[in-house]
């Protein structure tokens, strides 16, 4: 059996510090949409996902991956959000398996008053933290390590 490859201290120290960052920054905008808006960041991003999409509407299987859940978790989802009067599901004209997720106009109302408190607190947290070169860096380093840990999901 090879032996671990340790990281060295300063590579701890950043690994550390990556791992404050992905647990501290989606906690502090979940808590800034929850306080403003009444909403969790994953209904934040169903809304937003859903608005962007051809009739407002979206597959439940293509959410789910775009929305990095499981189809079970998004589903638990999508049913309190119906609840809440945010999206309704709707059969699949072409595929009767199939069930889309659709924004209502309730929905679509939550997410046109909490866009530009959301899009603060992400400027305020990150795009603000940042010059211009860091933000591209930041992406750049981003779009690698999403690249390779989406060729394993």
């Amino acid at each position: 059996m090879s032996q671990p490859r340790w990281l060295n201290g300063r590579q701890q120290q950043q690994w550390r510090s990556l791992v404050r960052v992905c647990a501290l920054l989606p906690e502090q905008l979940e808590r800034d949409l929850s306080q403003q808006h009444g909403l969790s960041l994953a209904e934040y991003e169903v809304l937003a996902r859903l608005s962007e999409s051809p009739q407002r509407q979206m597959r439940m299987s293509d959410l789910a991956l775009a929305t990095l859940v499981s189809r079970s978790r998004l589903s638990h989802q999508i049913t309190r959000m119906e609840r809440q009067g945010l999206v309704r599901r709707q059969e699949c004209e072409n595929d009767r398996r199939g069930w889309l997720a659709v924004l209502t106009d309730e929905g679509m109302n939550r997410l046109v008053a909490a866009a530009p408190d959301h899009v603060e607190s992400v400027r305020q947290y990150v795009v603000d933290q940042l010059t211009d070169e860091e933000f591209a860096t930041l992406t750049k380093v981003c779009d690698k390590l999403g690249a390779e840990l989406d060729a394993r999901r």
